[in-house]
């Protein structure tokens, strides 16, 4: 295994004891990586369990079909987690998941890769996609959003405070010369925000709101809160992973809309007809300190977990 394969899953064992698997469970990793969430719930599944991989990255998918060769319990597909009803019934496993685990953000293969363009530690190409061969890269879109686009993005997507400055500074940048390294724009944000380098990159922001905005990372987790719950066998756990606000928040309203009646007020004290689908399953749960220590990914890393309630119309 090569230094770029290594990738050491964050709640690894929080995440699988969450699931609640039964050695006949029919499980779905959305976020395949490098497997190391999947590599812990194949070993709780016995010879009727059965796991379906998905990544959108063709590298990790490759990982995925060499690493499970031979091993029947396992399918791997290449495909979006957003495209999960679609995959599971493909699979005749729709309504029939027992638990589906969700890791998001990106792997540390791919941010290790300067050719993926995730990160700007070493120079590489402004690529950034999940999958190199879908949708236009970030340099594409770079070099011709416009500077409302772009401020919108940085400041969304970013929660980035210098959002319109920075935005002012690729476009005038760009004019000169077209973005298409990662240490250019890295250079560019840097240098527009004014902030000193301290323990976080004054780019790190606008990378992360560049690359969640090119693979609509928020959209595809937003049709997956809701399509989700629809594959799940009842009794069936959904587990998220997630590394920002912006993704955790969206966890959480989504899944308290389908657990919880909304709340009352004057104008309607009650929520008439209100039917849950969903149980949530313990509070959020944090990496301890001995694993942020040993794996500073996992600082930022949050996990929720809910139940498929019983009698749900899917």
């Amino acid at each position: 295994m090569t230094e770029r394969d290594q990738h050491v899953p964050v709640l690894l064992q929080s995440a699988v004891a969450a699931l609640n698997l039964a050695a006949n469970a029919v499980v779905v990793d959305g976020t395949y990586g490098r497997g190391g969430h999947s590599q812990a719930i194949v070993a709780c599944l016995g010879s009727a369990g059965r796991l379906l991989v998905i990544d959108r990255d063709p590298l990790a998918v490759a990982h995925a079909r060499k690493r499970f060769a031979g091993d029947e319990r396992v399918t791997v597909c290449q495909a979006s987690f957003c495209d999960l009803p679609e995959v599971t019934r493909q699979h005749e496993l729709d309504g029939r998941v027992d638990g589906l685990l969700l890791d998001l953000g990106v792997s540390s293969p791919q941010l290790d890769a300067p050719e993926r363009g995730f990160s700007f530690r070493e120079d590489g190409p402004l690529d950034m996609r999940m999958d190199p061969l879908s949708g236009p890269s970030a340099a594409e879109w770079l070099n011709h959003a416009d500077e409302n686009e772009l401020t919108r993005v940085i400041r969304d997507y970013g929660e980035e405070r210098h959002a319109r400055r920075i935005a002012r500074a690729i476009v005038r940048a760009r004019s000169e010369q077209p973005l298409s390294g990662t240490a250019r724009l890295a250079a560019v944000v840097a240098s527009a925000s004014g902030s000193p380098h301290g323990e976080r990159h004054p780019a790190t922001r606008t990378f992360q709101a560049i690359r969640i905005h090119i693979n609509d990372e928020l959209g595809a987790l937003e049709r997956v809160l809701q399509e989700g719950v629809d594959v799940l066998a009842p009794g069936g756990r959904f587990v998220v992973i997630s590394f920002h606000s912006l993704e955790d928040r969206r966890v959480k309203q989504a899944w308290t809309r389908m657990a919880r009646p909304p709340a009352a007020s004057r104008r309607r004290p009650a929520a008439e007809g209100f039917q849950p689908r969903l149980r949530l399953v313990g509070k959020l749960v944090r990496p301890d300190a001995d694993e942020r220590m040993h794996n500073p990914r996992a600082r930022s890393a949050r996990m929720r977990v809910a139940e498929k309630l019983a009698g749900v119309a899917t």
